[in-house]
């Protein structure tokens, strides 16, 4: 039997899982919206895969609650305009390295529209088709450690979803990150 693999080195060993709007909420009580791509689900149970360094850890560590909302892909270009915003001011040298801007009023700079939660702070964001709620108390790193965030799975709680979204298909297909590039 023959083989046609190769050996290959791509640039990163992540093969993709489904982006989320995570919303939390500031000291003030004003939201902060940030985009990530490392949450995936074992059953009800999610995992979050963050940075130690971000407003959004910060606030998680601070309220133990946060909304996970799952864009579809007719929201990449809304993902896209909330990409390089930071709710840290001011904006860490890192990040303005890298073309963060600080922007304390997310919603409104990406175009989406916050929805209250039921039993949450942070709102919800009415263009995506499902949101996870979770509260808990959350055990991590102090804010400043380097390296990434741990978080231990817990169950995600008052999931919302709206089956009326749909693609050209007539399905609602979640916004995929693999390798670096958003894929449908």
């Amino acid at each position: 039997m023959s083989c046609d693999r190769v050996c290959v080195e791509p640039s990163i060993l992540y093969f993709g899982t489904p982006v989320a709007l995570i919303c939390t909420e500031n000291e003030d009580g004003t939201a902060n919206l940030a985009p990530m791509s490392s949450a995936w689900w074992l059953g009800w149970r999610c995992m979050l895969g963050l940075s130690a360094n971000s407003r959004t850890t910060e606030n998680l560590l601070r309220t133990g609650s946060c909304v996970l909302n799952l864009p579809s892909v007719n929201d990449v270009a809304a993902v896209d305009r909330l990409a390089h915003l930071t709710g840290s001011d001011p904006v860490p040298e890192s990040k303005r390295a890298r073309g963060y801007r600080h922007e304390a009023r997310k919603f409104e700079a990406t175009g989406l529209t916050p929805l209250a939660s039921l039993t949450v702070a942070p709102p919800r964001v009415l263009e995506c088709p499902a949101q996870h709620r979770r509260r808990r108390p959350v055990e991590g790193r102090p804010v400043g450690h380097r390296g990434p965030y741990p978080s231990r799975p817990r169950r995600s709680r008052n999931s919302h979803g709206r089956p009326s979204k749909p693609d050209r298909s007539g399905q609602v297909v979640p916004l995929i990150m693999s390798f670096q590039k958003f894929w449908d």
